[in-house]
């Protein structure tokens, strides 16, 4: 499979198109922003829906408590901001109001992972899918690109209780068609025999290319893709594991509590595999470019091909 990196789409705009059209067809869809709307692109929707779009200023507890009280008098309510805010300096009011209430509040987590770039550390939400993925009742889901973004949306307004969707900041090559529909099973992007990459988010695009990589250097992969870290496809990774006996996993977060630990999870009590888990080693971010901190962190896939080599010899 190739990806043409020179054709990139806003997954914050795939965001806020969703929202925006479905506010079109369901009335009781709203949106909240906690000051942020051109970045995290709600603004799309209040120029459609003024009436339904509520900035509660640089007061995340706000949105988070906002948008449960709108939950609760029957309204739908999407509560965007950076990941790093929505998750971190709201996580009393998601655990306590949101998921302990079962309320119907969504919850977009923009300018996720490292790619979040000079912003630097403070601003890198690497953590977010672990906090948000112990919480019961919440559903997380990690979208690849533009048109997986949208489903998610689209999904998110379509099922009852919490969602927590993590957008990235940076534009992202297509992987997936237009109008796709999202389902909680794992997607198998490639089959192969030698070993599985499972990953998700914009970490896709960089194992398919590292998926190239490896054919060329004779090494058979298998790449599954799964967007829904809670809940979560254990049968397509018992499947992949059992087939090839190696597991890699690669995700733009900390390699605790993500989508790598899930994993790990899955395979010590089902199926013990060798599993090797890429992401963030357990420490802050930094500040630099999108493409420089990928290439830091391990996370390009240059990288990623290089050290499957490596730990495979």
């Amino acid at each position: 499979m190739i990806i043409d990196r020179t054709k990139k789409r806003s997954t914050r705009e795939a965001f806020g198109r969703a929202l925006a059209d479905l506010g079109k067809v369901n009335k009781n869809i709203v949106a909240l922003d906690a000051d942020l709307s051109a970045s995290t692109q709600t603004k799309l929707f209040a120029k459609e829906f003024p009436e339904r779009f509520f900035d509660v200023g640089i007061a995340e507890q706000d949105l988070i408590d906002t948008a449960a009280g709108l939950a609760a008098v029957g309204k739908i309510p999407f509560a965007a901001t950076f990941a790093v805010f929505a998750t971190g300096r709201t996580y009393d009011q998601v655990r306590n109001t949101v998921c302990y209430s079962n309320f119907n509040v969504k919850i977009v987590g923009t300018h996720g992972g490292v790619t979040v770039g000079e912003d630097g550390a403070t601003h890198q939400a690497l953590e977010d899918v672990a906090l948000m993925s112990n919480l019961p009742n919440m559903s997380v889901i990690v979208p690849a690109d533009y048109a997986e973004t949208y489903a998610a949306i689209k999904y998110a307004a379509e099922h009852d209780g919490p969602f927590y969707i993590r957008v990235a900041r940076a534009s992202l090559p297509d992987v997936f068609d237009d109008g796709m529909e999202l389902s909680v099973n794992a997607k198998v992007i490639k089959e192969g025999k030698d070993l599985s990459i499972i990953t998700n988010g914009e970490t896709l695009q960089e194992c398919i290319e590292a998926v190239n990589i490896l054919t060329d250097k004779g090494i058979d992969a298998e790449l599954i893709h799964i967007p829904f870290v809670k809940p979560f496809d254990k049968e397509a990774v018992i499947k992949t594991a059992g087939k090839t006996g190696f597991v890699v996993t690669v995700e733009n977060h900390s390699i605790k509590g993500g989508l790598g630990s899930a994993v790990c999870e899955t395979l010590s009590e089902n199926l013990p595999t060798k599993v090797l888990r890429m992401g963030v080693n357990d420490c802050f971010g930094q500040s630099g470019t999108a493409s420089e901190l990928m290439k830091h962190f391990g996370l390009d896939s240059e990288s990623i091909a290089k050290r499957i080599v490596e730990i495979r010899k």
